[in-house]
């Protein structure tokens, strides 16, 4: 059983910046996609980012593209979600996910998903 842990939220000004990383446990990522998505309140999970198992190619929700940067270090078992220039509108809970198949944009195609992290971005 794969366990993943986010980690790196807080509460943070608007333009400020935060690391979130997601280690996992229990199975290597390394042959998985990774994904992050996030949840307002009473919303769905939103698609944010998601990265392919070699880290070639990267992938992300047009709300945070060209602020936002994932990564990962198989070698670590551990991915990264990089957020510059944050806005108070990117306050949310985000998740981190391993990818079971199909389009990276839709929740429903991930397997094990972390417990989330808080982002609180205040203006």
């Amino acid at each position: 059983q794969v366990q993943l842990v986010e980690s790196g939220g807080g509460l943070v000004q608007a333009g400020d910046s935060l690391r979130l990383s997601c280690a996992a446990s229990g199975r290597t990522i390394s042959s998985y996609a990774v994904g992050w998505f996030r949840q307002f309140p009473g919303k769905e999970r939103e698609f944010v980012a998601a990265i392919r198992w070699s880290g070639g190619s990267a992938y992300y929700g047009d709300s945070v593209k060209d602020r936002f940067t994932i990564s990962r270090d198989n070698a670590k078992n551990t991915a990264y979600l990089q957020m510059n220039s944050l806005k108070p509108e990117d306050t949310a809970i985000y998740y981190c996910a391993l990818h079971g198949g199909g389009s990276y944009r839709n929740p429903y195609e991930y397997l094990y998903w972390g417990q989330g992290t808080q982002v609180t971005v205040s203006s």
